[in-house]
């Protein structure tokens, strides 16, 4: 059976008319998270995923970013591919010099491989332990570590999708940590939580000592409310930026694969970005600065 064959729910797609922000991003703006997928006639998904998506295509991500007002933009592997990053670096390759790149990778990938990917603009390697079948919420920190010192050559780092509330030791994990380590979506703990879970607040001291990156992305996916404006995720928001405003990046988290709710609508979802970073040169920080650092744009 091909892996087009195995049976996954569907996910419904993005809103396909993104408003334009009343928010005007700044000049070298960066969309830090994004996928793409597809064509699915000619990348099969992988067999062990839990969502598929429909086909979203470069110029789909294009229309987006020139309606947002973004200019750069870093693809990340969905988990839907497993390790096959045909259409993450087919992305990359067509967009060189404007994009840069998350992989996920084998743990016997030769060093040519990573060579040829940091050429190309790739700069993470991802480990998912959420959006999986499997080993839900096991990470396997041993693996993980030695890619990284594999890694740390090329100055790339490593990026984790994981809930911050289930690990109140993570400062001890990540203790040593060969690279800099970059969480998704504000943490990924409910909002509901607050900010003295003791995962998040471990998060918030790892974002202080200046090795540990924070996403702001996915909003919809931790907020209790069902939609825009997520309004109980701002005081996570703004605890993040307090801890080091110098380690936060943005992303859209387009096309939002696996969202179950209302499907928001982009340019308004951008605009959110107010009332969590409402300083103007805090935000180009976010936008721009930041990203071009952990990036090397």
């Amino acid at each position: 059976m091909s892996t087009t064959d195995v049976s996954a729910p569907q996910c419904a797609g993005p809103d396909p008319k993104p408003a334009t922000p009343k928010l005007k991003l700044p000049a070298g703006a960066t969309d830090c998270h994004f996928h793409i997928f597809g064509p699915k006639a000619k990348f099969p998904y992988w067999p062990n995923r839990i969502y598929t998506p429909p086909d979203l295509l470069l110029p789909d991500w294009q229309h987006l970013a020139k309606t947002l007002g973004v200019e750069r933009g870093v693809i990340v592997q969905p988990s839907v591919y497993g390790t096959d990053n045909r259409v993450t670096l087919g992305a990359l390759e067509a967009m060189r010099e404007t994009w840069r790149a998350v992989v996920v990778v084998e743990d016997d990938i030769p060093d040519a491989e990573l060579q040829r990917m940091d050429q190309l603009g790739v700069r993470g390697i991802r480990f998912n332990v959420v959006d999986v079948a499997t080993d839900k919420g096991k990470l396997p920190m041993d693996a993980v570590r030695r890619l990284a010192e594999r890694i740390k050559p090329l100055g790339w780092h490593v990026q984790f999708l994981m809930h911050v509330d289930e690990y109140p030791d993570i400062e001890k994990m990540f203790d040593g940590f060969p690279t800099d380590v970059v969480i998704d979506h504000f943490g990924y703990m409910k909002a509901a939580k607050g900010i003295q879970n003791p995962g998040f607040q471990g998060f918030l001291r790892m974002l202080k000592g200046g090795r540990c990156w924070v996403k702001f992305t996915g909003a919809y996916r931790i907020s209790a409310e069902k939609r825009l404006p997520y309004a109980d995720v701002t005081p996570l928001a703004h605890a993040l930026i307090e801890a080091n405003p110098d380690r936060v990046v943005w992303g859209t988290d387009w096309p939002h694969p696996k969202h179950e709710g209302d499907m928001p609508n982009d340019g308004v979802m951008c605009d959110r970005l107010s009332d969590w970073v409402p300083d103007a040169a805090l935000l180009k920080k976010v936008l721009v600065d930041n990203p071009a650092k952990l990036y090397g744009f």
